[in-house]
């Protein structure tokens, strides 16, 4: 019997996976195992089999070449695929190697060992090995999640949630997605770590509506945690469920998510009292992105220290890229912090596609800046891209080319704002409507010779007294283009 392995994630399937799965579903001693997504897109589907020394890989396989893989013609070593072998993977290391269900293969390959030591540890100790590694959260707001651990330990309150974020909507970001569809009992670990550590006995995955696939994966997963007694810490339950949310891109902010999840329509919360002490149903909540959840079991498995010791002095561990628009070889990229953004766009997109020229890009989903070829020096870290006045966001990196129309591309990053706001603050609300206008004037000639000014004081506004990050951040990516890209404003 030959075992080939092919990958069951979105992306493969949207590449033409099934179509290979159908098609040598009933040939005779031929073994498919569907796994978890090496994250090379461009390369599938891909098709990998089992040799001594690491699998031969089958990039962008189609029904007709299973002769030439089952007598080993034209494959190639996985480890030599430049994309996947300069990475250096912690939380995405076992993927497209196990099935995505098989707690017994992520047992095998180290799973569950954080949850065990995590068990051995008072919640302080654990708190304080959060500490040590100097994590900070993945969604965005790049706060140490230690403080946040920490304040909700330290409530006494007769009930605790713990709750992940998978509500991802930044345009070019599925790394959460390809957590839960691909390991999603490293996302379950996690979450039993931080239920541990602070106290909590009740959790939420809060998906987001377009990811069936992700949630059925999820439902499923949290069953044969159940049956296998997992979800319980010393012998006490942890009762998890996943949420499904209503298309609300504003529900990927914290609190917003939080008004969701008790029934209500998804606005933002002012704050304080922040989650950790007042969360879901006013009780102390710890909300943290899937791929933060995903990022503590290695941590408790290997030690602060190990986490500690990878990327730069104020932005530890390794982050998750995900690299795509006009590139050749988009896909998902995990490397510690401090490479380019101009080595990560050559090394890891294999640069524009054919026929294609530089002309920006945004990193950080629709609320990111842009930077033009002058600024790709900037080394990826939460503070070098502060200081720039940009956001690293949840990693989603968009490369646009020399067709692409700044006007266009600014209105319709206002557009978004002003479609997805909640409503609950008028510089948003308000704001978001009228710098659209403004540019939808710009767009049809009929501009007038203070616009661009009128757009830089609504933005000040907004940057200054909305909510939530939405509003705040919603004029970068406009004001940017109008720095980088100016003779594209006045044309008309």
């Amino acid at each position: 019997m030959t075992r080939l392995y092919l990958s069951n994630d979105t992306s493969a399937r949207a590449a033409g996976a099934d179509r290979l799965a159908q098609a040598w579903a009933h040939v005779p001693d031929v073994e498919l195992v569907r796994t978890s997504s090496r994250g090379a897109f461009f390369l599938e589907p891909l098709v990998e089999r089992d040799r001594p020394g690491g699998r031969m890989a089958w990039p962008n396989a189609k029904p007709e070449d299973l002769p030439n893989i089952l007598a080993w013609v034209g494959g190639t070593p996985v480890d030599d695929i430049p994309f996947l072998a300069d990475q250096r993977r912690a939380t995405f290391e076992n993927f497209g190697i196990t099935r995505p269900l098989s707690l017994e293969e992520y047992q095998r390959r180290g799973g569950l060992k954080g949850l065990e030591r995590a068990v051995s540890l008072a919640p302080d100790a654990i708190v304080q090995e959060l500490k040590r590694s100097q994590l900070r959260g993945r969604g965005g707001a790049a706060f140490p999640v230690w403080t946040k651990w920490q304040v909700a330990k330290d409530q006494a309150a007769e009930q605790k949630y713990v709750v992940a974020n998978a509500d991802e909507g930044d345009a070019g970001t599925y790394c959460d997605r390809m957590i839960m569809e691909g390991e999603p009992f490293r996302l379950i670990e996690g979450m039993l770590i931080c239920a541990k550590a602070i106290g909590a006995t009740r959790g939420y995955i809060y998906c987001r509506q377009e990811y069936p696939a992700a949630a059925q994966t999820l439902r499923e997963a949290l069953t044969i945690a159940e049956r296998a007694g997992l979800l319980a810490v010393e012998g006490i339950p942890v009762h998890l469920d996943v949420f499904l949310g209503a298309g609300s891109y504003v529900c990927g902010e914290e609190t917003a998510l939080l008004e969701s999840l008790e029934g209500r329509r998804g606005v933002v919360r002012a704050k304080p009292p922040y989650p950790a002490l007042s969360g879901l149903y006013e009780k102390p909540t710890i909300v943290s992105n899937v791929l933060t959840f995903a990022t503590v079991p290695s941590i408790l498995a290997r030690g602060g220290a190990w986490h500690a010791s990878l990327g730069t002095d104020q932005s530890r561990g390794t982050m998750t890229l995900q690299v795509g628009g006009r590139v050749k070889q988009p896909g998902l990229v995990e490397i510690p912090f401090g490479a380019t953004l101009a080595e990560v766009i050559e090394r890891f997109g294999g640069g524009m596609a054919p026929g294609a020229r530089f002309k920006a890009v945004q990193v950080g989903g629709p609320l990111g800046s842009l930077f033009p070829a002058s600024g790709l020096d900037i080394p990826i870290c939460y503070d070098a891209f502060a200081r720039a006045g940009a956001i690293l966001g949840h990693g989603g990196i968009v490369v646009y080319d020399d067709a692409t129309d700044m006007l266009d591309l600014a209105r319709h990053f206002m557009a978004f704002t002003a479609d997805e706001s909640c409503g609950k603050c008028t510089p948003c609300r308000i704001g978001s409507v009228r710098g659209r206008e403004i540019l939808e004037q710009l767009q049809a000639g009929r501009g007038r010779s203070g616009d661009l000014d009128l757009l830089a004081d609504l933005s000040e506004t907004m940057k200054a007294a909305s909510l939530c990050a939405l509003g705040q951040r919603a004029p970068y990516p406009v004001l940017t283009a109008i720095e980088h890209f100016p003779g594209e404003f006045r044309k008309n």
